[in-house]
């Protein structure tokens, strides 16, 4: 099939900016990788998106702005616009002509039980301020054929496991990790892709070290590196029904709190909940049809060396290995960002966003709203 070239934005969980890349694709197999960039949101704003998501609670239908959500719509696609000019201006010159963008929004509200899931990001605005054709609202679809509305990255995961580079090419069934706010993964094996989410990811660990230590996130690790593992709160966290549930299954931001955690101090908390996260993933395996041989890490998570080194040791003792995104020669800061550059182009062509094996829909599922420029 003829190639597309494609920006995807993605504003995830952690809310901390926008990632921006550029790909070459078909919406297969094949995948060249652009420009990519990352535009950072101040503390201000993060302030208004968090805010953003207490109004959320009170939405009951997926068009509901409740508050001042439809401002704070606004302002994050006008940081969208900014972030794809931005893009362009430092992109080569035979970069510079995309044919779509994939625009994913902020979610502010993920009720896969109640049919809703809400990302504020005004499609048709981006259209016209970048005078690009803007694919949007691509979960909406998948939630009519009964689906969770999440993951969506694993079609992009599947076409990625089709041009590793050796050692990795001999190694299956693959498992590709993304630790952002929250986690989840994508199995690849035989057949369509099965994912699901896996539990907290940097959530948590943001939460904690900005309650307790006034920072809005442990960098490097640098604050669990001085605290220890208290395995009751693991135990308490992985209790959670949650854990015993098959795929496909999908979390809002807040299904999990924070008050396992209370009473713990700083940095022993800040390392405890790193091995919930860990933990939480390498819990995935009772939901596979096997075993993997390999992982790979994306997500803000993989630079947390405490929860990398867990995840490490766990899938050693079943004789797996885990390795960074970047020892496959991708790029772990961008892989989602990237996947809705190649969900667009998908979506252009009518091919599956989401499958049975994925979301839980009926049956494999297109979608997504085209936004013309005027």
């Amino acid at each position: 099939m003829a190639l597309m070239t494609a920006i995807g934005l993605m504003s995830g969980t952690s809310m901390d900016g926008i990632d921006a890349a550029m790909l070459r694709t078909d919406g297969e197999s094949h995948v060249e990788f652009g420009p990519t960039a990352f535009f950072g949101y101040p503390a201000p704003f993060r302030r208004a998106i968090e805010a953003g998501l207490e109004a959320a609670k009170a939405i009951s239908r997926r068009e509901d702005r409740p508050g001042d959500l439809a401002q704070l719509e606004e302002a994050i696609t006008e940081r969208h616009v900014e972030a794809v000019r931005s893009l362009l201006e430092r992109a080569p010159a035979d970069w510079r002509r995309p044919e779509v963008i994939g625009f994913h929004g902020q979610t502010v509200l993920h009720r896969p039980q109640a049919g809703i899931t809400v990302q504020l990001g005004d499609g048709p605005l981006l259209a016209r301020a970048t005078g690009i054709p803007v694919i949007y609202d691509m979960r909406a679809n998948d939630m009519k054929e009964d689906g969770q509305g999440a993951p969506l990255v694993p079609a992009y995961h599947a076409a990625l496991a089709r041009s590793l580079p050796e050692p990795y090419a001999r190694m299956s069934p693959v498992v590709f990790v993304n630790i952002g706010g929250i986690s989840n993964i994508t199995y690849v094996g035989k057949g369509d892709p099965i994912a699901f989410d896996t539990g907290p990811g940097n959530a948590l660990i943001d939460q904690w070290v900005a309650r307790e230590g006034g920072v809005p996130f442990d960098a490097d690790g640098t604050i669990a590196s001085e605290g220890s593992v208290v395995r009751t709160v693991v135990k308490r966290y992985l209790d959670n029904p949650f854990f015993a549930k098959s795929g496909p299954k999908s979390l809002d931001r807040g299904d999990f709190t924070l008050a396992e955690a209370d009473g713990m101090d700083l940095a022993d908390g800040a390392r405890t909940l790193a091995a919930v996260s860990a933990e939480a993933i390498l819990k995935s395996v009772e939901h596979l049809p096997d075993r993997p041989s390999l992982w790979i890490v994306s997500g803000g998570g993989r630079k947390n060396p405490h929860m990398f080194r867990d995840l490490k040791e766990g899938a050693a003792r079943t004789l797996a290995e885990v390795i960074l995104a970047e020892d496959a020669c991708l790029r772990g800061d961008f892989i989602e960002a990237e996947a809705w550059a190649h969900l667009a182009v998908r979506s252009l062509k009518g091919l599956p966003l989401t499958f049975p094996t994925t979301t839980g829909c009926r049956k494999a599922a297109s979608g997504g709203v085209r936004a013309r420029p005027i």
